[in-house]
């Protein structure tokens, strides 16, 4: 439905679950909810912050709903009213109308969170009047500016209306909402006069905080969640029933003494029509003082790197073998042209580059990067990709379109140190980390709610104990209740743990807090606020964006990961004092064939061994007896839920015990070092390739379809693949049956670039061990 065919109603004021502990409705269900109301656009308002803004606007654009981005901004009293700099902001309303609104509401968010000295972000009249244009206001509720003056009999009201009109010409609505709160019908009498007198528009809003009102005791004790108090407390923060995201026939009817207030709403929403910018990646120039483009200054560094690696190999490299090197950093160099992405390996190259200029231990590699031999040449990497057969299109495909992503280990007690380089050669304000946001999972949520609802410590405390606790794939109260017999009998026989299974489960997985994500970090080419809102977490010293790690790359920001790794710190150290027996002693130059490391493995004397050091990995080594670095890499790979059913196969091929049988004989030199086994994703690219002919850009594609799962994608494949496979002389049958194998495999491959260079670490701790 279209805004000139509108029913006479659009919601204005709206919290989502990013109004943290306050609003209860996920983003994804309000856009549901509004699309499932036949409404033609609806708003998202949260608390002081945008972080949902982007999320919002485009789920929204996607369902056919015109978005109204806006906020709730906190405003601080002025220096010569009462209560200045002790009491509570005031909270206003702003609505973005045109992209201009929308970076300066960005602007004010950032400004509120990074320069506020209270405990909620806020600004000053005199920051909000250099950031106005742009901006609808709506004022005149509780809470609000206008709304404090009226219901105290302040003296102040008047000037306030007048300073607001004119910063706010023809921008400025009075707002009436109608809960049923005492408050509200003499605040609604002096607003309705105000607009007489001054001529203002008025507007009807409902105060949304959730989507029904069957979900009004959940959101009260979500309320008590955040204020740490319990539903019998007297004084604790309160709503009513009708918070809940009315229909446009209940505000209609709610409002028919007063029709020129719900038809404001949508000619409130056909004024707010814009779209957040969405940008392709955008990166800082980056300039070595050479004055070449970046794709010359790449070339010459991956080439010089190269140089100085093939200098150092050993054996050293025959020609064939050496031109095999230049051959790929030359495809590498042009795919990476291609996509538009020199200036991206650039940066990381530098700030890894001055890292280890300073002694700050770096990971050989982390993730799918260290199939790369660009990288290996810039050190951006330490473990040839060549020797293990690692594949840069798993890094970088050049058949789909998505940014490189590095993943770097470096030391954890200097990480901040080349964070803080980074910030210093791009800029403080073109820096920042990123929000996280942590959610009521299962367990906590029975601790929460049990608390709220005054039940015994004990007692909550034995039902969450009930609920598994997997932190990497978290179980959800349904499924613990599910899965318990004893859960079920309580739920079944007392009321009161009734109720705390059905109020967990309507705020499970609400948004509790927002933190600093451990690792990413996002660098800009200009000052952020113009691309995304920041945050301050307060245990930072780091700004940090408002959108979440998924939200940041459509802004136009790039992310890169620096993560912080205890076992580079003991590897640094062990180095230090080997030195002083040893001073050429390089940890990135011992040998990976050194008989006296697998012999220890084999006697399961792992622990303090880098991932290799827990009671089922011991037991592992002491069956498997490994004496090849692929050994590593591959129990790194298979000691995982899933692949572990592949360990007991692997072990017995290895020692020969079972024979080692291939799908096809075109797969022997793929698969014969693990033994027939499929047990890393670039074996499946190569199958895809060797089998069917399908390049490994497009072997990479395949792999990802099998991944997801997607029926209409792999019918697709499964006829490419058999197509393929026939100019092989492989009949459709036999090729259907490889295809499904290959399927089943590719559900649990494991990235054989990250096993290989966790499996370097996991040797050199051995090294140093043994």
């Amino acid at each position: 439905m279209s805004l000139e065919s509108a029913p006479p109603f659009v919601h204005l004021r709206v919290k989502s679950a990013y109004s943290l502990a306050d609003g209860a409705i996920p983003v994804n269900s309000l856009v549901k909810l509004a699309a499932g109301l036949d409404m033609p656009a609806v708003a998202l308002t949260d608390q002081g912050n945008l972080f949902g803004a982007l999320e919002f606007a485009v789920t929204a654009a996607d369902a056919g709903l015109q978005p109204v981005v806006g906020a709730v901004l906190g405003l601080n009293r002025a220096s010569d009213e009462p209560g200045a700099g002790t009491a509570d902001p005031d909270r206003l309303l702003l609505l973005a109308q045109d992209q201009t609104g929308y970076e300066n509401l960005m602007a004010l968010v950032s400004q509120g969170f990074l320069e506020g000295e209270g405990i909620e972000p806020a600004v000053d009249f005199a920051d909000l009047s250099a950031r106005a244009e742009g901006l609808i206001a709506l004022d005149g509720v509780k809470g609000s500016p206008l709304g404090r003056h009226l219901m105290d009999g302040s003296s102040c009201a008047a000037a306030h209306l007048k300073a607001m009109q004119s910063l706010f010409d023809g921008r400025l609505y009075l707002e009436i909402q109608r809960h049923g709160q005492p408050h509200e019908r003499a605040l609604e009498a002096r607003l309705l006069t105000l607009a007489a007198e001054h001529g203002l528009p008025i507007v009807a809003t409902n105060d949304a905080h959730f989507a029904g009102k069957d979900q009004f005791e959940a959101h009260e004790v979500l309320s008590c969640i955040a204020q740490g108090l319990t539903l019998a407390h007297r004084d604790r923060r309160r709503l009513t029933p009708e918070h809940y995201f009315k229909t446009s026939q209940d505000m209609a009817r709610l409002f028919a003494d007063l029709p020129e207030a719900v038809e404001n709403t949508w000619k409130i929403a056909r004024r707010c029509a814009v779209m957040p910018r969405l940008h392709p990646p955008i990166l800082p120039a980056f300039d070595d003082g050479s004055g070449q483009a970046e794709t010359e200054v790449l070339a010459r560094m991956a080439r010089e790197g190269l140089d100085a690696r093939l200098q150092a190999l050993e054996p050293a490299a025959d020609a064939a073998l050496e031109q095999t090197y230049r051959d790929r950093l030359d495809f590498e160099l042009g795919v990476i042209e291609q996509m538009g992405f020199p200036g991206y390996f650039l940066i990381v190259a530098d700030f890894i580059q001055w890292a280890k200029g300073q002694g700050i231990p770096v990971g050989p590699g982390r993730g799918s990067g260290a199939g790369s031999l660009v990288a290996y040449s810039l050190t951006i990497t330490d473990i040839d990709p060549l020797p293990f057969n690692l594949l840069f299109e798993r890094f970088l495909n050049p058949e789909r379109v998505s940014m490189p992503d590095f993943d770097i280990d470096f030391c954890q007690d200097r990480r901040d140190e080349v964070i803080a380089y980074v910030r210093d050669k791009y800029g403080s304000d073109r820096v920042a980390q990123i929000i996280t946001f942590g959610k009521l999972q299962a367990r906590a949520v029975v601790r929460d709610v049990g608390r709220v609802l005054g039940m015994p410590h004990g007692q909550t405390d034995r039902i969450a104990k009930l609920i598994p606790n997997n932190p990497a794939a978290p179980t959800t109260l349904a499924e613990a209740i599910a899965g318990d017999e004893q859960l079920q009998k309580m739920g079944r026989t007392e009321e009161i743990v009734a109720k705390l299974f059905d109020i967990g489960q309507r705020l499970e997985g609400l948004f509790r807090n927002a933190s600093t994500h451990a690792a990413g970090v996002v660098i800009g080419d200009r000052d952020l606020t113009e691309l995304v809102p920041l945050y301050k977490d307060p245990r930072s010293d780091m700004p940090a964006t408002q959108f979440n790690m998924k939200w940041v790359e459509p802004a136009g920001l790039v992310k890169f990961d620096f993560l912080g790794l205890k076992t580079l710190t003991v590897i640094a150290q062990a180095e230090r004092l080997i030195r002083r027996f040893q001073p050429d002693f390089d940890i990135n130059r011992i040998p990976l064939d050194d008989p006296k490391v697998f012999e220890m493995l084999s006697r399961a004397e792992s622990v303090g061994i880098f991932q290799l050091e827990s009671t089922g990995m011991r037991d592992v080594l002491r069956k498997l007896r490994p004496d090849r670095f692929e050994d590593i890499i591959a129990v790194v790979a298979l000691y995982r839920p899933g692949p572990m059913e592949n360990i007991p196969t692997y072990i017995s091929r290895k020692h020969g015990d079972e024979k080692v049988q291939y799908l096809h004989p075109l797969l022997e030199p793929i698969v014969s070092e693990t033994y027939g086994i499929m047990i890393y994703q670039e074996q499946v690219m190569q199958a895809a390739q060797a089998l069917a002919g399908y390049s490994l850009g497009g072997a990479d594609l395949l792999r990802r379809a099998m991944g997801k799962k997607l029926k209409s994608e792999m019918d697709k494949q499964k006829a490419s693949f058999v197509d393929g496979a026939a100019a092989n002389d492989i009949k459709e049958a036999k090729a259907l049956e490889i295809f499904t194998q290959i399927e089943a495999f590719a559900g649990y491959g494991f990235n054989k670039s990250h096993a290989a260079a966790y499996a370097l670490v996991s040797y050199q701790t051995a090294y140093l061990k043994a």
